[in-house]
């Protein structure tokens, strides 16, 4: 007999669509095997059909709904890519290689292994528990440039890390690589949860090549996030106008109308050059490790994602494919015919956006469908089967939305664990994580009442207020408050935390608290929900045996 959580998360599925069956009267005990079995019964057959793999991506493997998160690092040689990953683990892996010159030559995907050692490239293909069958297709000069680099290293349990060859620029980027970088990106981009383009603060330059990986990324955008590394070895005002200059270029290179988030930092184990961004840097290096470790908890609605992004292509592919069918002459004039279909390709683009409600944005590169379709005999294409197209659209509207469901059901019965170890480990607690001896938290730790370090200040002001049996009126205090020009919404909190007895006054200990909340929000900090137990003023502390003692006396 299963056991009662058992039973609830096998049948989560039947609440959500007609009993959890399929027509085959499947049931769905994860979102992996769900939406494993979606892409091969309802998507797949569409894909073989018009040739979808020929023209855009791969058929999708088992390995590639069950694989850890993955992150992809793609920069110019000598950002610090190698650097970053050893930053994570804290400690070497397999096949490392770090210089000024470009080092990293090849791809190496860095996963988690019992034993310590790197896999080539032509065994790691052939290996059907690792996601990388695929890119058998980009031949051998490209698999003599990839290996795995294998270790058992804590980070590495929940996430892996793809690190990509330095980008050349100048002159060098001329030299071929042997096999099509921008496509190998284009396939990992595809594939991976995370995409973290590296920028060097002292040496800030898109090159051609970089422009162009960062072009093969396109439809990705969601994925990427930008890392401004090395930014310790210039000044503040050196770094703010460099941070201007790579929003810039940017903005010239991802076309997209928001902006990318751009990360500050030094992302190695040395001694800060410049000292005087080191909090920002530190809030910064938080940020970005929070986003990497939120990977495992977003993985299967990433898969989710990339499967409906998949699944609207493989319509549009299937519109084109079956329309230039359906406009070649039965015997004669073939070549000429394609010739004008090829030319008239937009137009065709617009004809199948007015007549199937399709967006312009889920439309495949023009250019680069011209230059693949030349290679093919159109009146060999198949015509448009609607069953195929009705099963796809039926999945997107109602299977997906119970895999929707699931997803959050999943996450509540068993949240997947976040990405800990390494650089990770210990980066919130003890006294040198972020923030900590700072803003709200200063002298959580000290014996004595920190705030009355500044009160002869404060009290100063306290007296000119005319305090009344030892006590400011509202109205007075207002007055002295306001002087900080700090909107009413911050002051109304400020007041809320430093009335301690709630009697709509202040005394000269609630004061100066009101003016140590004011100073710390000036400096920039937050400020806390409820009043810290080490910033409660001495005597509205409750002393844990006072009516005991109180009753003694009276006796």
């Amino acid at each position: 007999c299963p056991q009662p959580g058992t039973r609830s998360s096998m049948f989560s599925w039947v609440k959500q669509e007609q009993a959890g069956r399929n027509k085959d009267g499947e049931m769905y005990q994860t979102v992996t095997e769900g939406l494993q079995t979606l892409y091969h019964k309802k998507l797949l057959p569409l894909e073989e059909t018009y040739l979808f793999h020929d023209f855009h991506s791969p058929a999708l493997e088992g390995a590639d709904f069950q694989s850890k998160p993955m992150v992809l690092l793609v920069g110019q040689y000598s950002t610090g890519k190698t650097t970053f990953i050893r930053y994570l683990l804290e400690q070497d892996f397999p096949g490392m290689r770090i210089g000024p010159e470009p080092t990293t030559d090849g791809f190496i995907a860095v996963m988690y292994g019992e034993n310590e050692g790197v896999v080539p490239g032509n065994a790691l293909v052939v290996d059907p528990k690792k996601p990388f069958r695929k890119l058998n297709a980009f031949g051998n000069s490209f698999l003599n440039r990839f290996i795995c680099s294998q270790m058992p290293n804590q980070v590495l349990q929940s996430i892996s890390i793809i690190d990509t060859p330095g980008i050349l620029s100048g002159e060098k980027q001329r030299i071929s690589r042997g096999y099509d970088f921008a496509e190998v990106l284009r396939w990992f981009g595809e594939r991976v949860d995370r995409i973290i383009l590296l920028f060097d603060a002292h040496k800030l330059d898109i090159s051609d090549e970089f422009s162009e990986a960062i072009k093969a990324l396109k439809g990705q955008d969601d994925k990427i996030r930008v890392v401004l590394n090395k930014a310790d070895q210039v000044d503040t005002q050196q770094l703010m106008r460099v941070y201007g200059a790579l929003m810039w270029s940017l903005g010239k290179v991802i076309n997209t109308p928001e902006v990318v988030r751009v990360y500050l930092g030094s992302f190695w184990a040395k001694p800060l050059q410049n000292t005087e961004n080191r909090r920002l840097f530190e809030a910064e290096s938080q940020d970005l490790f929070r986003d990497i470790q939120s990977l495992p908890r977003n993985a299967a609605l990433r898969k989710l994602n990339d499967l409906i992004k998949r699944a609207r292509l493989a319509k549009v592919h299937a519109y084109i494919i079956s329309y230039l069918k359906k406009e070649m002459p039965t015997l004669f004039g073939r070549e000429k015919k394609k010739e004008e279909l090829l030319i008239r390709l937009p137009e065709i683009y617009t004809i199948l956006q007015r007549e199937h409600h399709i967006s312009p944005g889920d439309f495949p590169s023009v250019t680069k469908m011209q230059d693949m379709l030349q290679h093919y005999d159109f009146s060999k294409f198949p015509s448009l089967k609607i069953k195929l197209i009705e099963s796809v659209d039926k999945m997107l509207a109602t299977k997906i939305a119970g895999l929707m469901s699931m997803i959050r059901e999943e996450e509540s019965k068993q949240p997947p664990a976040m990405v800990s170890g390494g650089a990770f480990e210990g980066s919130q607690d003890g006294p040198f994580g972020h923030g900590y001896g700072e803003g709200i938290s200063a002298g959580a730790d000290a014996e004595d009442w920190i705030i009355a370090r500044d009160k002869h200040r404060y009290d100063e002001i306290f007296y000119t207020l005319m305090p009344v049996n030892g006590k400011i009126t509202g109205v007075n205090a207002k007055k002295e408050m306001m002087n900080s020009r700090l909107p009413n919404t911050v002051l109304g909190k400020i007041w809320k935390l430093a009335d301690c007895d709630h009697d709509g006054m202040l005394d000269d200990e609630e004061f100066a608290l009101a003016q140590h909340l004011i100073k710390i929000k000036l400096e920039g900090y937050e400020l806390p929900v409820e009043l810290p137990d080490h910033l409660i003023p001495p005597s509205h502390r409750k002393a844990p045996h006072a009516d005991s003692l109180y009753n003694h006396s009276e006796d």
